[in-house]
């Protein structure tokens, strides 16, 4: 309704939104008391938290992997229709080795500290621990930022024919993963600084490291094809 400009539109999505926060927020405080307070997070349960969290990682590899097939499908036989070239005609791509290269250092360094973090936590060592999370917060902050510039700068817009919605669907939705895993990461700096964490029971960071080093993945992927090859 909101899209489509409907009366009173935006309430109902600003109600929705607050409703499944307010659902989402309530939920994890649960499995946080739940496992941290309480105690109920068995070993059995807690196999059972990896294996649905690697389905969800699973699920949202395959997410990626339908936005990047139509990719594949638009540029390997570009149509008559945007010049049988790829990039199509008109369309200014960006220097890849510029912004996009920064950015791929920044995230791999940011996948070294989140590893140097986990082992000083599993080494109990807790100011090494806060000192790799402020790290790998700062880096991953630098990421977005950068890249908010650079859809600022861009000389075309996601309505600029299929580059644009191929190009900002794919690194939009990679920018979005990133904010959510620095989310995830500063939530874990926190819960880590009122010491919830054990050097062997810490199954919320250990989820944080998994889906950070997902996002490491597929930003190469995308870094490779859409900015490296999809800008020859």
């Amino acid at each position: 309704m909101y899209f489509h400009q409907y009366e009173h539109g935006g309430l109902f999505l600003v109600s929705g939104l607050i409703g499944l926060i307010s659902c989402l927020l309530l939920w994890w405080r649960d499995v946080i008391i739940e496992g941290t307070f309480l105690g109920y997070h068995t070993v059995a349960v807690q196999k059972s938290l990896r294996i649905g969290f690697i389905l969800f990682l699973f699920s949202e590899i395959m997410f990626f992997a339908s936005f990047f097939w139509a990719f594949f499908h638009v540029s390997l036989d570009p149509s008559i229709f945007i010049g049988a070239i790829w990039p199509p005609e008109g369309i200014i791509p960006f220097d890849p080795y510029a912004i996009p290269l920064l950015n791929t250092y920044i995230l791999l360094l940011s996948g070294a500290t989140i590893t140097y973090t986990h082992y000083s936590l599993i080494a109990g060592n807790k100011s090494d621990t806060l000192f790799g999370f402020f790290l790998t917060l700062t880096l991953g902050s630098v990421f977005s930022a950068l890249q908010l510039y650079e859809y600022i700068v861009a000389p075309f817009s996601i309505s600029d024919g299929v580059y644009g919605s191929t190009f900002f669907m794919i690194t939009g939705l990679h920018g979005s993963h990133v904010l959510v895993g620095t989310i995830f990461i500063f939530v874990c700096f926190v819960r880590t600084r009122y010491s919830h964490f054990t050097r062997t029971h810490h199954l919320g960071f250990e989820f944080a490291v998994w889906y950070w080093h997902f996002v490491d993945v597929v930003w190469l992927f995308v870094y490779t094809f859409v900015y490296l090859w999809g800008s020859l």
